[in-house]
């Protein structure tokens, strides 16, 4: 055989190459009945044994002992009950609202996939406490303590230290990003921001108290609502995050396509 001639194609125009020793998983789960989920995912889980072999049986007209590769068993399925916003999931701008910068706003399905690859960074805001807001001067602190300037497309990963709370009712006690941080960050050319706590804003009771006692409605969602006048995405629960460097690496977060959905399942990953 000959060998190939010629020279080796050159990559895309704007391909990235990802070189790594170690991946961090970013992610988790869709967990029935998890503690952290307000609305609740369930898994039915259909068995080798069970469903799987009656199906198998109905579809095939097979005895048990007509299977001989699988042993007389049938494969094994599970049908999920869950919200797009359960486990680890990036939101669409469409999860704002129907607009976003004046344009229908996107669904998951419709949102760029380079958003979902680039260089990752981490803000450290694990002093800021329950019921606080993570100001723009949190995260221009966090950015001046690790020698980092954000660029357009980067992945901003901001770590509270929620996630050690994951599964029980404390996790849900968490800070909060406000409009003015989140618009600030997608003034840098950011277009995905990702928490490791349950939401993006602060608790829910946190601002329904804060709404109650002041009468003022743009204590609500104010970071989520921000998507309305500039498009981005974000991510929610991740985790592991105090286990990557500030900087220098790079991050997957694809969501599931979902037709026309608000938000996507993602098993987001760092590449170290």
């Amino acid at each position: 055989m000959s060998e190939p001639t010629g020279n080796p194609r050159p990559p895309a125009a704007g391909a990235q190459t990802i070189s790594f020793t170690r991946i961090v998983d970013l992610s988790v789960g869709i967990i029935p009945g998890a503690v952290h989920e307000p609305w609740k995912p369930s898994v039915h889980y259909l068995t080798h044994e069970g469903e799987g072999l009656e199906w198998m049986q109905s579809m095939f007209g097979a005895s048990p002992e007509d299977l001989v590769w699988s042993g007389g068993r049938g494969p094994a399925f599970e049908e999920v009950t869950a919200i797009t916003h359960c486990g680890t999931h990036v939101d669409a701008p469409w999860h704002y609202g129907p607009e976003s910068e004046g344009k229908p706003a996107k669904t998951i399905e419709q949102c760029p996939l380079e958003w979902f690859i680039s260089d990752g960074v981490v803000l450290d805001v694990r002093h800021k406490g329950p019921n606080t807001r993570i100001e723009v001067e949190d995260l221009q602190r966090a950015l001046e303590k690790i020698d980092y300037t954000l660029k357009p497309l980067d992945i901003v990963m901001i770590m509270s230290g929620s996630d050690a709370r994951l599964g029980s009712l404390e996790y849900f006690e968490q800070p909060g990003m406000t409009r003015e941080s989140t618009l600030w960050l997608l003034d840098q050319g950011i277009k995905v921001i990702g928490v490791d706590m349950y939401g993006f804003d602060r608790k829910f009771q946190d601002m329904a108290d804060d709404f109650h006692r002041t009468g003022d409605g743009r204590v609500i969602w104010e970071a989520h609502f921000a998507g309305i006048e500039r498009e981005y995405c974000q991510i929610e629960k991740l985790v592991n995050l105090d286990k990557l460097p500030p900087h220098g690496f790079k991050v997957a977060c694809f969501p599931v396509k979902v037709e026309a959905a608000s938000g996507g399942w993602c098993r987001a990953v760092a590449f170290l």
